[in-house]
């Protein structure tokens, strides 16, 4: 959803390895500022993102003498955030009541109904129109692993059919893979990793012991308040699409950065959408579901650090892996696209590791035919590209749950869930109790079903 240049890192110098420290040390203050230093933290956190930022920044600018990766951080952030927030905008003045109770099976189908919805809006809008309900529909036994469920399931893992679905899989269909191809290819890892998620937080949700009791009968009946909101929710969605490097537009429509086309206009109407929107919106829908801005003005702050922060990291890995081809096999691609999504952007990591598994075969990711014959299938070594490209497809969209930054929509239902006083666990915490325990098993039986097995 974000437009990627090719990585040009043999026109730059490379960046020194001392360079990611500003990304290891905000990465490790955003793990324990809330849970050590909580007062200070919330206080300064945006000091400390955009502080980090500026270092890298200025490193790159000054220092490297390189404008490319700095340019391409900004644009990439800019379309970034005008997604996230149009859609947390949008979604916000759309109020979802079910007349129920939550129970195990009514949470798993919702869910279930979520990672389907993924594919059609993307994780995100699956995230922010569903997670309101979800909480309303458990509110008398909400504890945190029904959250961190649904940032498993709806927010990841269930937006992996279609490009739509997450960042990642449209990057590579603007790169030249068939739309069908993520249908066709990942619906038996889709479903069995959704299959085991589902039936471990059915028995996790059956041992919750919260005793509810009611004060009338529910009727079961669902209602939507705000449903003009849907067509903004629309709009955003189409704007998507609004990409010059696919889409031939007139040239005072983008910015021409050397040679690669930066859209603008998309992120415009989403901007004009959200605004709209807001203003339109049903005062009842946005006062249930407590609507404020601070959950996004959270993620906009972190995450400038954040894509300002990660640019050598990813520029050290791309150009590694890139010259390692031989390292390049199915399994090292699923663990290391997987293991990177799950702290760094997954759509930068995605291309990065497809670049590096396509010229292993002799293949070029920024020619669309190149990509095309990939997708379709070419044998190397005894292996089909297929399997490689369903690894770093998989990868990168299931590991970008492991922790609260692996994706977009994780950090602003983990800010919603915050803003209900739920109490969300820290961000180790939610690696240490949630992901390791539960979501890494399921990641590594699809590997050894799918990947190791074959």
């Amino acid at each position: 959803m974000i437009s990627y240049a090719l990585q040009v890192e043999n026109l730059h110098t490379l960046p020194a390895i001392w360079s990611v420290i500003p990304f290891l040390l905000l990465l490790g203050m955003i793990a324990t500022g809330p849970l050590f230093y909580g007062r200070f933290w919330h206080k300064y956190y945006p000091v400390i993102a955009i502080g980090l930022g500026a270092v890298v920044v200025g490193y790159y600018l000054f220092v490297l003498h390189d404008q490319h990766h700095p340019v391409h951080s900004l644009a990439e952030y800019a379309s970034f955030i005008a997604l996230l927030g149009s859609l947390y905008v949008v979604s916000g003045g759309i109020l979802i009541k079910v007349d129920r109770q939550g129970t195990p099976m009514v949470n798993v189908m919702l869910l279930l109904f979520g990672a389907v919805l993924a594919n059609f809006i993307g994780t995100t809008g699956a995230s922010m129109l569903l997670i309101r309900p979800y909480m309303r529909l458990n509110r008398r036994r909400l504890l945190p692993y029904h959250v961190v469920f649904f940032i498993f399931i709806v927010s990841n893992v269930g937006g992996s059919l279609t490009p739509m679905g997450d960042p990642p899989l449209f990057l590579g269909f603007l790169k030249g893979v068939p739309f069908e191809w993520t249908l066709l290819h990942l619906w038996g890892p889709w479903l069995f990793a959704i299959g085991l998620l589902a039936v471990i937080f059915y028995i996790l949700d059956k041992r919750n012991k919260i005793v509810v009791t009611h004060q009338k009968p529910q009727s079961g009946n669902i209602s939507i308040i705000g449903a003009r909101n849907i067509l903004f929710l629309v709009a955003v969605i189409g704007a998507i699409f609004i990409d010059p490097n696919v889409i031939e537009l007139p040239s005072y429509l983008y910015i021409n950065y050397h040679g690669d086309k930066i859209s603008y206009l998309r992120e415009l109407i989403m901007l004009i959408t959200a605004v709209a929107a807001y203003k339109t919106s049903d005062s009842a829908a946005l006062k249930e579901n407590h609507f404020n801005f601070d959950p996004i003005k959270e993620v906009a702050f972190l995450f400038v650090g954040i894509f300002a922060t990660m640019m050598p990291a990813l520029q050290l890995i791309g150009t590694f892996a890139q010259e390692n081809a031989h390292l390049v096999t199915t399994n090292s691609l699923y663990w290391t696209t997987g293991g990177l999504s799950g702290v760094l952007d997954n759509a930068p990591t995605y291309l990065n590791f497809l670049a590096a598994a396509m010229g292993k075969v002799g293949l070029d990711i920024g020619n669309p035919e190149h990509v095309r014959q990939f997708a379709a299938g070419v044998m190397y070594e005894g292996v089909s590209s297929m399997d490689y490209l369903a690894a770093v497809s998989l990868a990168s969209v299931f590991f970008g749950a492991f922790t609260y930054i692996g994706n977009a929509p994780n950090f602003m239902v983990k800010a919603i869930a915050d803003e209900e006083g739920l109490g969300m666990p820290s961000f180790l915490n939610y690696i240490i109790k949630f992901a390791v325990p539960f979501l890494l098993p399921v990641l590594f039986l699809t590997w050894l079903v799918f990947f190791w097995l074959l």
